[in-house]
């Protein structure tokens, strides 16, 4: 068995412990290392990766081309945290109509740069609006829509508990936040409150006209903010605001690995937490950042060599 065919084989391994379905990465995998093999490579190259994905089989259409570059490309990621010269196809070499979009991982120092500056923005109440919500997004991974809907009785202030009521999949949950973050609502509604002194909507984040604040308008102040933050500047990956979901999930599963929790058995509370409607979908987030997907890799090599004794 080539090196290859052994990397291929623990990068199937560790994906089926994560509750990955593999039917197309059991069937096309081996046969893309089969390639590499017979023509001498000793990692995945860009040049080899396409060439493998284009390849005529007994029926020449396209449509399995982008099938073989995204098995491919998992593959790649994966060979990446173990071999430096291993190369990354990046994504649109072979146009999909369902493409895979890596999530922008944000910085404690990118969360702190827009903060300041919607702090900075000119009119107090906005301002506080918009640092108050990315906070939030950041805290505890909520979805946009999840923010914006809160109404004011939504927040328990002696247990620390807010209540999404009936999010994505008509599904309701209660998500607990820490002191810290309980303590910055509160600062918000005392604000809020001296702006809207005889308010008009139970909404908990309002506009300057007292009026619940709208998705469209937090996603296009976002935009303004990461530009003029510089966040993302150089990135390939373009910020979204929804991107806070996708960070809050991979810092939490990077500090559970660091301190050496069951990852496994933690996630359905992440699940849980986020609102997801299957544990299946929290599983994403393991593949989501290399970071991941090397600690789990090592979690599993560990575990093997404890089995193995």
């Amino acid at each position: 068995m080539s090196a290859l065919s052994q990397a291929a084989d623990d990068y199937l391994a560790l994906r089926r412990s994560l509750g990955h379905d593999l039917a197309d990465a059991h069937r096309l995998l081996p046969r893309f290392v089969a390639y590499l093999d017979a023509i001498g490579a000793q990692t995945v190259t860009i040049e080899a990766a396409l060439a493998w994905s284009q390849e005529p089989e007994v029926d020449p259409s396209t449509s399995v081309w982008p099938r073989r570059m995204s098995i491919a490309r998992g593959f790649a990621r994966h060979m990446a945290g173990i071999d430096a010269a291993t190369q990354v196809p990046p994504l649109g070499l072979i146009p999909s109509r369902q493409r895979w979009r890596p999530p922008f991982i944000y910085s404690s120092t990118d969360i702190a740069a827009l903060m300041a500056e919607a702090r900075a923005m000119r009119w107090r109440l906005p301002a506080a609006t918009h640092e108050t919500v990315i906070g939030l997004l950041s805290a505890t991974g909520m979805r946009v829509g999840e923010a914006v809907r809160l109404d004011r009785s939504d927040i328990d202030w002696t247990d620390g508990v807010l209540m999404i009521r009936e999010s994505k999949f008509g599904k309701s949950r209660q998500v607990p936040v820490l002191p810290s973050t309980l303590a910055a609502l509160g600062r918000y509604a005392d604000l809020r409150d001296e702006f809207c002194r005889h308010p008009t909507t139970a909404s908990f984040f309002v506009s300057v006209r007292d009026t619940r604040v709208s998705y469209p308008v937090v996603q296009q102040v976002f935009r303004r903010l990461c530009s003029a933050a510089n966040v993302g500047a150089g990135s390939h990956i373009r910020p979204r605001i929804h991107d806070f979901r996708h960070t809050f999930a991979v810092r939490t599963l990077l500090d559970w690995y660091r301190s050496g929790e069951d990852v496994e058995a933690r996630l359905p509370w992440l699940s849980t937490y986020l609102g997801h409607r299957d544990p299946r979908s929290t599983y994403w987030y393991l593949s989501a950042a290399p970071e991941l997907l090397a600690l789990a890799a090592g979690r599993l090599e560990l575990s093997r060599g404890v089995i193995s004794r």
